[in-house]
């Protein structure tokens, strides 16, 4: 018969993974070699080549900003040149060079104005007034006159008497380049009003085709003699926008995503390794630079409220 006291004194057996053999059962970082680690890694890696598209893009839209900002302060207040010296070729524009740059051309409006509709002015939704000028040398220019407030419906049954009417005659014109605009899809001219400046289709509108400019039309400065003309738009502002703040948040997400996903490794680590030789190593310096930093101030209301 066994004696009981003799069982007693036996020590308990020592299974593997008890906090006794704290080491073992321990996984390391093996975890990360998952499946599931692998899909989150491959969503980090998506994630952020998206965001350095994105960035990208917005530095690309801050450079084109910058370069219309040295468009505007090279050409916009500079002094005009005759319009053959600034376009020797009626159908070709550089718009990097020739944008906002200052022409005087000397001719003799002629026909109705065109309407290009659906445009933003001072009263809401209006038209710009299109008008054919023909030079002394016979080829046509077009000339924007401003804005009138004639919306889509009304501009094509305007009567032209109903618009401001350019000056009889010679007329010494100063205007600043623009560049041709692209068709509208789906949009088409009624009457005498367009969906979009469109230099070719105004050309042909106005029966001058291949004898009229069509790589850029002109904004108008002034004209001599003077007469009626609609609203003239304010100088553009010399503003790059909020692309480069923009830019930087995306690449600022791809470091927040970063540390996101380090921080879950870490948590994880410690779940699948807590007791630990390095686990307990880890705690315990911790522990020790919490004291010698002292009580926190969130250690200290807690201690104010269990008072």
């Amino acid at each position: 018969m066994t004696d009981q006291r003799t069982i007693d004194r036996d020590p308990p057996a020592v299974s593997a993974g008890s906090p006794t053999n704290p080491s073992a059962g321990a996984v390391g970082w093996s975890f990360l070699r998952s499946g599931r680690w692998a899909g989150y890694a491959a969503m980090l890696l998506i994630f952020s080549i998206a965001c350095v598209l994105l960035g990208n893009w917005q530095f690309a839209r801050r450079a084109e900003a910058r370069a219309e900002i040295d468009r505007i302060d090279s050409n916009y207040g500079a002094a005009p040149v005759a319009l053959t010296d600034e376009l020797p070729d009626l159908a070709t524009f550089d718009e990097d060079r020739q944008k906002w740059s200052t022409v005087e051309v000397r001719g003799e409006y002629i026909g109705d104005p065109f309407l290009a509709r659906n445009r933003p002015g001072p009263e809401g939704v209006g038209s710009d007034l299109i008008q054919a000028l023909r030079t002394a040398d016979g080829s046509l220019f077009f000339v924007d006159r401003g804005w009138v407030p004639v919306d889509g419906a009304e501009a094509e049954n305007v009567d032209a008497t109903e618009l401001p009417t350019p000056p009889a005659g010679e007329v010494t014109v100063e205007a600043r380049l623009r560049a041709s605009e692209p068709a509208i899809s789906g949009r088409t001219t009624s009457g005498r009003a367009v969906a979009s400046i469109e230099l070719p289709e105004l050309a042909k509108l106005a029966d001058a085709t291949g004898n009229a400019y069509t790589g850029a039309y002109g904004m108008l400065i002034s004209e001599s003699p003077e007469a009626e003309h609609g609203d003239l738009p304010a100088k553009p502002a010399r503003d790059e926008g909020p692309h480069l703040s923009y830019a930087v948040q995306w690449y600022i997400f791809i470091i927040i995503a970063v540390i996101g996903v380090i921080y879950a490794a870490k948590r994880e680590y410690r779940t699948l390794n807590a007791g630990s030789d390095e686990v307990i190593e880890q705690d315990r310096k911790t522990a020790e630079r919490k004291r010698r930093r002292g009580p926190s101030d969130a250690d200290i209301e807690d201690a104010l409220l269990d008072d």
